[in-house]
């Protein structure tokens, strides 16, 4: 399985999209500060993720997600988790 995710910075409420093989490990390397491009925001909260059987599809959703109309098909699929205040 591959998975994309989304992250949210529990310090300063960035999000950082990425994609994976091992979610667990990749966001355990994020919040350890192993990650260049993802260390001054730890530690990271995973907000959003989704599985695919093919790494191609995985990247290319990636890709999507970090598009504008793939923040705006996060924000509106993540509204309950946004209008409570995360």
């Amino acid at each position: 399985m591959f998975y994309t995710y989304v992250l949210m910075s529990s310090k300063t409420g960035q999000w950082y999209t990425g994609f994976t093989n091992d979610l667990r490990k990749r966001i355990l390397e994020h919040n350890t500060k192993l990650n260049k491009s993802t260390k001054f925001g730890a530690p990271w909260k995973l907000i959003y993720y989704e599985a695919s059987l093919h790494k191609k599809d995985a990247k290319a959703r990636e890709k999507y997600l970090k598009s504008g109309m793939g923040k705006r098909y996060t924000k509106n699929r993540l509204k309950f988790f946004f209008a409570q205040g995360f």
